[in-house]
C-alpha cells in the first residue's frame, strides 16, 4: 500500500456511553485508487464508522491513518483543515445550507480556502451536467427535491478532487437509473484520480462494483 494515498487502520476501537454499541475494526487497508463499500443491516455501525474513519467521533481506542496523517493524533483544528482539504464526504442527511444556491453550496469547500476559479468552476458544471442538476446552478437547494439535494451533496464533495472521498448511503433519495449515475461516477473518480472511495450501501446489488466489502455484521462478533 502507498503510504502518502492509502488509508490504514488498525484495532480501531469504539463504544457509546453507557455500553451496548460498539465497533471494532483490527485491520483495514485500502489503496489509493481502490473503492470499498461498507455493508450490513440498519444499527450495524456503518455510519458510525464513517464517522470514525473521518475524524468526526473519536475512537476509544486504535489508529486510523489517511496518507501520512494520522487522523486522532490532530488537533481538532487541524483535523478540521485536513477534512476540508483532503475529504470529500457525503452525509445521510446532505448537510446542505439552504439560504445558499446550488453552486455556492457546492463550491463551500474552494470558499473556506480561496475563491473558485475557472477551473473549480468548469470543474463544477461537469459535474453537475452528469449528475443532471446544472440547470438548477442557481436555484437555492431549499427549492429543490430530495434526490435533487442528495446529487448536489454529491457534487460538492467532488468539486475539490479531494484525496479520500467518503459516502453514507448516496443513493437513497435516488431512483435505480439516477442511483447507479451516482455510483459510477464515485467509482470512476476515486480510479481516474488515485482517490479512496468508501461508500455505505444497503443495496447488495452495488456491492460487485467495489474492490472491497466490509460488511459490519462480522465485525460484530470481535467487538
Amino acid at each position: 500500500m502507498s503510504a502518502t494515498t492509502g488509508l490504514q487502520v488498525s484495532d480501531l476501537r469504539f463504544a457509546y456511553s453507557g455500553g451496548g454499541f460498539r465497533v471494532h475494526v483490527p485491520q483495514l487497508g485500502l489503496e489509493g485508487g481502490k473503492t470499498l463499500a461498507l455493508a450490513g443491516p440498519s444499527g450495524a455501525g456503518k455510519s458510525t464508522l464513517l464517522r470514525l474513519l473521518t475524524g468526526l467521533l473519536t475512537p476509544t481506542a486504535g489508529t486510523v491513518s489517511l496518507g501520512t496523517a494520522d487522523l486522532h493524533a490532530m488537533s481538532p483544528e487541524a483535523r478540521r483543515a485536513f477534512r476540508l482539504r483532503q475529504i470529500g464526504l457525503v452525509f445521510q442527511d446532505f448537510a446542505l445550507l439552504d439560504y445558499l444556491t446550488v453552486a455556492e453550496n457546492i463550491l463551500l469547500p474552494h470558499q473556506f480556502r480561496r475563491a473558485a476559479g475557472e477551473e473549480e468552476r468548469a470543474r463544477m458544471l461537469g459535474l453537475t451536467q452528469r449528475l443532471h442538476i446544472d440547470r438548477y446552478l442557481d436555484k437555492r437547494v431549499s427549492q429543490l427535491s430530495q434526490g435533487e439535494r442528495q446529487r448536489v451533496a454529491v457534487a460538492r464533495a467532488l468539486v475539490h478532487e479531494p484525496q479520500f472521498v467518503f459516502a453514507d448511503e448516496p443513493t437513497a433519495s435516488l431512483d435505480p437509473v439516477r442511483g447507479r449515475i451516482v455510483v459510477d461516477m464515485l467509482l470512476e473518480d476515486a480510479r481516474s484520480r488515485g482517490a479512496c472511495l468508501v461508500m455505505v450501501t444497503h443495496d447488495p446489488n452495488l456491492l460487485p462494483l467495489f474492490d472491497q466489502t466490509l460488511r459490519m455484521e462480522e465485525l460484530a462478533a470481535t467487538a
